[in-house]
C-alpha cells in the first residue's frame, strides 16, 4: 500500500543475498516520457494513456517518486479504465510503469497526517477497488518496484506478467500499519497462506519474478526490454476472441473468489449457457465444424 524508503531491508527478494544494482531509464522510456499523455482530447497528470490496436494502454507516469499511487492517480487511472471499458473498440487494457518500478507504493506524503475520522469518514482508499468492477480484462505488465499498493495494483489486474527484476512486496508493517487495499486478501489466495504472513508480518520478505511466477502470482516472467509488448500481445489476443464470453469468463472466474462451489459451479453454467444466445456461438462453432478461422462480431 505505501511508497517505502528502497533499502536492501525493503526491497531483497528472499533468494537474494544483495541488492541487484538499480538501472537507469532507457532512452526509450525518457523519450516516451516526452509523448503528451493526452488521450481523445483528455489530458492527465499522472499517467500516459494510448491505443495500441484494439488494447487500451495505461502507463504510470510519477518518475521521480518512483510512481508513488497518490489519490489523483487512481483517480485517473479509474477514468481511463472506464473509457477503454465503454469503448467498443477496446478489448483489453494493459497497466504498467517504468523499468525501474511499476509502483514503489503509495504516496505516504499525502497520508502520514490522516487521522482515523479523516479515512473512515472518507473511505479513504475505497476508490481503488473500482478498478475492479471493469468487465473488460486488465493485465499487469511489471517492471521492477511492487510493493505495497503497487504490489496490491498488480494483484487487481486480472493477468500480470513480470519482468525479470521485478520485486513484490508489502511493507506496510515497517510504517505502523498493514496494507488497506487487497494485500491481505488477494496475496493469501495467490500464494497461500503461510508465505503471505510472513511477507506482510516482517515487512522484509519479498519475491523476486521467479518466486512469484512459482508461486502462482504471476503468469510469466519476460525479458525486462520485451515485457509491456508481450503483455500487448496477450492482451491483443484477447482482445480479438468475442467479447461477451471474454468478460462472462472474467467473471466466471472472479466468482470462484466470492462463493461456495457449488453457487460458482451454478453462475459458471448458467453463464455458459446464456452464450448459446450469441450470434458469436454460432460463428465459433460452425467455423470450428467448417475448419477455418471465425469471424466474431462481439454480437
Amino acid at each position: 500500500m505505501f511508497r517505502s524508503l528502497v533499502s536492501p531491508a525493503i526491497i531483497r527478494p528472499l533468494t537474494a543475498n544483495k541488492v541487484a544494482a538499480i538501472r537507469p531509464f532507457s532512452t526509450a522510456f525518457v523519450q516516451r516520457q516526452a509523448v503528451s499523455n493526452v488521450s481523445d482530447g483528455k489530458s492527465y497528470e499522472h499517467i500516459i494513456v494510448e491505443t495500441k490496436g484494439k488494447v487500451g494502454l495505461i502507463t504510470l507516469n510519477r518518475p521521480k517518486a518512483l510512481n508513488a499511487l497518490c489519490s489523483d492517480l487512481f483517480t485517473e487511472v479509474n477514468e481511463a479504465l472506464r473509457n477503454f471499458d465503454g469503448d467498443n473498440n477496446i478489448g483489453a487494457m494493459v497497466i504498467t510503469g517504468s523499468k525501474k518500478a511499476f509502483a514503489a507504493g503509495a504516496d505516504i506524503k499525502e497520508m502520514k497526517d490522516n487521522t482515523f475520522v479523516d479515512t473512515y469518514r472518507t473511505n479513504f482508499l475505497g476508490h481503488w477497488a473500482e478498478m475492479t468492477q471493469i468487465k473488460k480484462p486488465i493485465l499487469g505488465a511489471v517492471n521492477g518496484y511492487a510493493l505495497g499498493g503497487g504490489c496490491e495494483l498488480a494483484m487487481m489486474c486480472d493477468i500480470i506478467y513480470a519482468g525479470e527484476k521485478a520485486v513484490f512486496g508489502q511493507p506496510e508493517i515497517k510504517l505502523g500499519v498493514i496494507p488497506g487495499a487487497g494485500g491481505t486478501q488477494r496475496l493469501v489466495k495467490a500464494v497461500g497462506k503461510s508465505k503471505a504472513m510472513e511477507m506482510v508480518l516482517t515487512g522484509s520478505v519479498n519475491l523476486n519474478a521467479q518466486e512469484a511466477l512459482n508461486l502462482g502470482l504471476v503468469s510469466k516472467v519476460v525479458p525486462i526490454d520485451d515485457l509491456v509488448e508481450e503483455t500487448l500481445k496477450t492482451a491483443s489476443i484477447i482482445a480479438n476472441m468475442s467479447q461477451p464470453s471474454v468478460q462472462m469468463g472474467k467473471e466466471a472466474i472472479n466468482q470462484s473468489f466470492e462463493v461456495p462451489l457449488s453457487a460458482g459451479l451454478r453462475w459458471e453454467r448458467i453463464l455458459f449457457q446464456s452464450l448459446f444466445g450469441t450470434a458469436d456461438q454460432k460463428e465459433g462453432m460452425n467455423a470450428f465444424a467448417e475448419k477455418r478461422a471465425a469471424t466474431f462480431t462481439n454480437k
